[in-house]
């Protein structure tokens, strides 16, 4: 068995720079090294592949036959090298790579747009895909690692995941133009009670917060219809099936449509939270990304 080479990127440095210049002391100059420590790079260089590479005068430093053709596949070994630490500097500068983020629906609608924007001014060779997707599966796509992050609604309390949150949203209720509640500037949560109710089923992260506050106030309402998208949800309010109670970020309404939004009080705020693996770092391009996402407003009301 052949042993194996212990030879250093230094070593072929000096040596290449030595062959260029057919000197050990302008390589010396070029490099910042002296000398003698030009010529012990090249002296253990030769030592270890057991040949000798340059033959030494008085005047100037002749390559042997094999020091050239080692010069050549360096050379060339070298400019690979030299394309892949760039690459990988380029990397740890945060200009580039593949990040993929999962968001719950209405953050995926409502939020995530400009960052997408932005991300592609100010990191045009990162590429940011996008994946919305029910909050359960946001969840264990992080997890899983099949994204680099997620935005989902808060509080996400796992013990596997880091949450940080972005910022803040609150409900209100969708109703018809000609709704009693149409002619007020906002809702008690309590006046809910009696009404029929169009909600988003419980696969939104946001029902269960709903419940527990129509819980919380006394309201006793009667849930005649539970969606998987707002548009469904606003689609039945406006024919007359009954009003809604939505996040903010469910909205904007329909265009041309007779429904109004009024907040509901007192104010109930929900989070929405960036979400990652303890156990694993996010890249440096994921990490621009998830700084974008931070910078948003505080609140969902200060968005617009």
């Amino acid at each position: 068995m052949s042993r194996s080479l212990n030879v250093t990127l230094r070593q072929l440095r000096v040596f290449i720079e030595v062959a260029k210049l057919q000197s050990f002391s302008r390589a010396g100059d070029e490099i910042g090294l002296t000398q003698s420590a030009v010529s012990r790079c090249v002296r253990e260089l030769e030592a270890e592949l057991g040949l000798k590479l340059v033959d030494r005068t008085t005047r100037e430093v002749q390559l042997t036959d094999v020091g050239t053709n080692l010069v050549g596949s360096v050379s060339r070994l070298m400019l690979d090298l030299d394309e892949a630490l760039r690459e990988i500097r380029d990397l740890g500068q945060q200009k580039r790579g593949r990040v993929i983020v999962a968001a719950s629906p209405t953050v995926a609608c409502r939020l995530m747009p400009p960052v997408i924007s932005a991300c592609m001014s100010e990191f045009p060779l990162i590429s940011l895909g996008l994946r919305d997707d029910l909050q359960a599966d946001v969840i264990r796509k992080v997890k899983s690692g099949e994204v680099d992050f997620g935005v989902a609604i808060g509080p996400v309390a796992h013990d596997d995941l880091h949450g940080e949150v972005v910022t803040t949203d609150s409900f209100c209720a969708v109703v018809r133009r000609d709704h009693a509640f149409a002619s007020t500037r906002e809702v008690q949560w309590k006046a809910l009670s009696g009404e029929r109710l169009v909600m988003l089923d419980h696969a939104s992260g946001s029902r269960p917060i709903i419940d527990a506050v129509l819980r919380d106030q006394g309201v006793l309402a009667d849930v005649v219809q539970e969606l998987g998208h707002s548009a469904t949800v606003f689609g039945l309010v406006e024919a007359g099936v009954g009003i809604s109670v939505l996040p903010w970020l469910a909205l904007p309404l329909p265009a041309d449509s007779s429904l109004v939004a009024l907040p509901l009080v007192p104010r109930i705020e929900r989070t929405v939270e960036l979400v990652r693996r303890r156990d694993r770092s996010l890249s440096p391009a994921a990490e621009s990304v998830w700084a974008l996402i931070a910078r948003l407003p505080r609140r969902v009301d200060q968005l617009d």
